[in-house]
């Protein structure tokens, strides 16, 4: 009977042990097709010759083709500097095909940086560069939303810098002189004079100060200082504020996890996948662990990774995650409160989280040590139950294990996204939470693509150059907030036109207007900036401190004089319905301002102020969904 069991128990650790092989060889077969259908998933979204994305402009990414339930069909700055970032990454891995996009990329953004839109102008104060997002065509969206948002322009020079980096070593600097400097110069700028003020998070929904923001602010400004010296430009002023932003970034760790939002309302605990996002962002795989910057293996991201897993491991929120053990991947969301669609999980935060993973395992590779805080503690008992405190060189077998461990934990991340990808390998913003676990929300999602292509060059192995200083960067002692005020010019030599700087007079709007969600408020008059009477070009107001207490749209509008060449502007409000109903014009009269003398030195100094309330009927929901 010994000998029996012996022989029951050896052939049961052989097919486990085959099971085991059978399923790595799926998801490298999984993998390996997928990564191709991604980059051409990515590629058909881009303008001008994406195949999904007919009308979409030169070098403009499409966030999606879906134009109904939702409409994805714009471009956001955020979003194609995260695509551009992993494109590049795989340019310079050898996809030389995709020079020609980048290109056009460059020119995109070069011409995008000079659009006037509701967050302002390029010029004289940079206000412009903080909109989210444009038309396909890459004109002005007009419709109300979340802005500004300050992520856009730290993670488009960063994505610049990479291939900037590239030319100088190809010898071509000047041409990164003179065509793709002024176009990081403007973002950087905007870092620099904004970085301490309030803009909505990642998913455009909490108005405050983002970790995701502060820390991709942080990294901008790191490299954009080496890339001027590599140039031989002067120091730019903005580098003043870069140990403030450093100093900001560790504001955000609470003793348990990274709060997502600070300086908020919002009422939520904060466990967000920014947080996870951010590190995989800023990956220098030369960094300390320790370092300030907050790198995936720094003690504290591994503490905040296994909380804001551990949050979507609760099976009443997330029936998806039912019976799945502790240390395997599971469906992950954005945020706990999320009620977008249901809340459900989104293809790029569970393979960012593999990402996240595969970073931690190579940054320890290349170091050759592994230190365990009390911090971190937690999280590697969940992969490696036997983990302790200590460090961990090559020489010592733990070493190896707790690399194996967290390349296993990663790659079952990536099972849950195989499990859950359509067998055309097509993938949506989301997948059910719910049976049957189905693709929904936006089709063919551009950013879900390009993660999937930037968490596989990580599980290969292919790392990127490191942005960090070679010498140790301490915080300062006490966080100063502070701004230098930025200049800003249109890069004409990368084919950004030769605009002027307006001469404008900065005027609160306020009014109170109790409406229901989809409904929006505009401003319409005699101004070009009010677009002189059509509705179609109506100026939108802001939601973003509206309550029940007091419904409140407002907007700090930069008012061109009037058309008819008066002081006196003629102006109404006027409610956009949803569901393509009619807009509703307030009764009465039109409402006359005086409009102050305009100037044109780039001050924002509110010069008047308007605050009344809408007049007449209030709108009623066309019953559609929005």
């Amino acid at each position: 009977m010994p000998a029996i069991s012996k022989l029951l128990a050896a052939t049961a650790l052989l097919t486990t042990a085959n099971a085991s092989i059978l399923k790595t060889i799926e998801l490298e077969k999984f993998i390996k097709a997928e990564n191709k259908i991604a980059i051409q998933g990515v590629l058909d979204n881009i303008g001008p010759n994406g195949v999904k994305v007919p009308g979409a402009g030169r070098g403009l990414v499409i966030a999606s083709p879906s134009k109904y339930n939702p409409d994805y069909f714009f471009t956001w700055t955020r979003d194609a500097a995260l695509t551009f970032k992993t494109l590049i990454d795989d340019f310079l891995f050898g996809n030389t095909a995709l020079k020609p996009y980048i290109e056009d990329y460059i020119y995109s953004q070069a011409v995008l940086q000079t659009v006037s839109n509701p967050s302002g102008t390029l010029l004289p104060n940079g206000g412009g560069l903080g909109e989210p997002k444009y038309m396909a065509d890459g004109s002005r969206y007009n419709g109300n939303w979340g802005r500004p948002q300050r992520d856009g322009p730290p993670l488009r020079a960063t994505a610049m810098i990479q291939y900037a980096n590239y030319l100088v070593q190809n010898g071509e600097k000047d041409r990164v002189k003179t065509e793709i400097w002024p176009i990081i110069a403007n973002d950087l700028a905007y870092v620099g004079h904004y970085w301490n003020a309030s803009g909505f998070d990642l998913w455009e929904e909490v108005y405050g100060s983002s970790f995701f923001t502060t820390q991709v602010q942080y990294r901008s400004l790191v490299e954009g200082e080496t890339l001027a010296s590599a140039l031989g430009l002067p120091v730019p002023a903005w580098t003043s504020q870069t140990p403030q932003i450093l100093c900001f970034l560790q504001s955000y760790w609470n003793g348990k996890f990274y709060t997502a939002t600070i300086n908020t309302n919002a009422d939520r605990i904060h466990v967000d996948a920014n947080t996870v996002l951010g590190p995989i962002a800023v990956f220098d795989p030369s960094a300390p662990c320790d370092s300030p910057s907050l790198q995936p293996c720094n003690p504290k991201s591994l503490a905040n990774f296994k909380v804001f897993v551990d949050t979507f491991r609760n099976s009443t929120l997330y029936p998806i995650n039912a019976g799945i053990p502790a240390g395997k991947g599971i469906a992950l969301g954005r945020y706990p409160e999320d009620i977008y669609f249901n809340g459900n999980p989104w293809y790029l935060i569970t393979l960012g989280s593999a990402e996240f993973l595969y970073d931690v395992a190579a940054t320890y590779l290349k170091q050759g040590s592994i230190t365990i805080t009390s911090t971190s503690l937690p999280f590697f008992k969940e992969i490696y139950p036997l983990a302790r405190q200590g460090t961990f060189g090559r020489l010592h077998p733990a070493f190896y294990v707790l690399i194996a461990s967290i390349r296993s934990y990663a790659d079952s991340f990536v099972s849950v996204s195989q499990k859950y990808t359509p067998a055309n390998g097509m993938m949506a913003e989301q997948f059910l939470k719910v049976e049957p676990f189905a693709p929904i929300s936006a089709a063919n999602l551009t950013w879900s693509f390009a993660s999937f292509v930037g968490m596989n060059h990580r599980r290969q192995n292919h790392l990127p150059e490191s942005w960090l200083p070679k010498k140790s960067v301490s915080v300062p002692a006490v966080c100063q907030p502070g701004s230098v005020r930025g200049t800003y010019a249109p890069a004409t030599a990368a084919g950004a036109p030769n605009i002027t700087t307006p001469c404008v007079s900065n005027i609160l709007f306020k009014v109170n207007a109790s409406t229901y969600y989809g409904e929006n408020i505009y401003v319409v008059g005699n101004s070009p900036t009010f677009g002189n009477g059509n509705l179609d070009n109506a100026y939108p107001l802001l939601s973003s401190n509206y309550t029940n207490e007091r419904p409140l749209w407002y907007a700090v509008v930069p008012l061109e004089t009037p058309s008819d060449g008066s002081s006196a502007l003629r102006y109404k409000f006027v409610r956009q319905q949803d569901c393509g109903q009619d807009w509703i014009l307030e009764d009465g009269e039109e409402r006359v301002i005086e409009v102050p003398k305009c100037v044109s030195d780039g001050s924002e100094d509110v010069l008047g102020e308007v605050d009344e309330a809408f007049r007449g009927q209030g709108g009623r929901s066309g019953g559609c969904e929005n």
